[in-house]
């Protein structure tokens, strides 16, 4: 090959080699947005909820490896579970964090810099998650649930099947942050209704089953106060019950679900849709700061009449005519 060929041979292959890299890069897909999705019980437990917040993000645009990434993690019912996943999703510097109940303060701690949208969060205010209702302020939005304001209703709704119900017994996991301020609601209301009320504490899955020999025969109901471990082993919890023979009120459709006699509370899977409402608005540059927290626009009572028939119970006319749905 003459000298002058090969030097423009040699010009033209560094040339192309050159541009090489360039061209790999540009065929390099950009990085997508990123949602942490950090459920605060099993992935089983949240299933439901978790398809209501996909499904309303695809409606938004949004679809799990195409428009958006969604890293999930799941704490198991462990509080201190939440704190690791929470720091890890912050590590990973996902583009927004969902989450709810103690695993919301969690993230909240992990990072005052990542978004962060909660759900099934009572008293937002008054643990420090925000400023105000209206304006929050910092890195830290979402959907408020009520529960407080609506322990008054669940017992009545649980008197009127139970006409001669006059002991109570509430179980709630005491290390769940907001269970205190649930409890003391249950046992207001409890005292207003000329009821009984004795708390029964659990702290982990080995304490359910404790739980129930130390109640037993000393309850006509049993009122549980939710959280990721309760729903985790919500099932476990209406089988010792039904046991027992002792009617159960819970917060949600799930714990109906599994077996429950009856629930009355904020409808979770809408709440769940709103949730990512908030997630669509922060992709596209919103701040948590300036969009306020939501309370519940929709609540529902849900009956077991399954369960309801086993503890020999009838559910009166006007549950029937007001619930919202009947499990048979």
């Amino acid at each position: 090959m003459p000298d002058q060929r090969r030097r423009q041979f040699i010009t033209l292959l560094g040339g192309a080699a050159a541009a090489w890299p360039l061209a790999a890069r540009a065929q390099q897909p950009a990085k997508l947005p990123t949602i942490g999705y950090l459920g605060t019980a099993a992935a089983s437990a949240w299933a439901p909820w978790t398809a209501a917040f996909v499904q309303r993000l695809h409606e938004l645009g949004w679809t799990d490896g195409r428009t958006v990434a969604i890293q999930y993690r799941w704490a198991e019912g462990r509080a201190e579970r939440s704190a690791e996943l929470a720091a890890e999703l912050a590590r990973l510097k996902v583009d927004v964090i969902v989450t709810g109940g103690n695993a919301a303060l969690a993230a909240k701690q992990a990072s005052s810099v990542v978004p962060i949208v909660f759900t099934q969060m009572d008293d937002p205010v008054g643990m420090g998650l925000v400023a105000s209702l209206a304006r929050p302020g910092g890195n830290v939005t979402g959907l408020a649930m009520q529960q407080t304001e609506i322990v008054g209703k669940r017992l009545s709704l649980l008197r009127e099947v139970i006409p001669d119900l006059r002991r109570l017994a509430i179980m709630a996991n005491v290390e769940y942050p907001f269970a205190a301020l649930e409890m003391a609601e249950a046992q207001t209301a409890a005292r207003t209704l000329g009821l009984d009320a004795a708390v029964f504490e659990i702290r982990r899955a080995e304490d359910i089953a404790p739980a129930f020999e130390a109640l037993k025969d000393r309850a006509d109901a049993l009122y549980v106060v939710g959280d990721a471990l309760v729903a985790t082993h919500r099932i476990q919890i209406n089988a010792l019950a039904l046991i027992r023979r002792l009617p159960t009120t819970h917060v949600a459709r799930e714990f109906a679900e599994a077996g429950g006699l009856m629930s009355y509370g904020p409808n979770l899977l809408d709440l769940f849709r709103r949730a990512a409402d908030y997630v669509d608005k922060i992709l596209r540059g919103a701040k948590p700061a300036d969009i306020p927290v939501e309370q519940p626009t929709k609540f529902e009572l849900v009956i077991n009449l399954k369960t309801a028939k086993a503890l020999g119970l009838t559910i009166p006319p006007t549950l029937f005519a007001t619930a919202t749905e009947l499990i048979e």
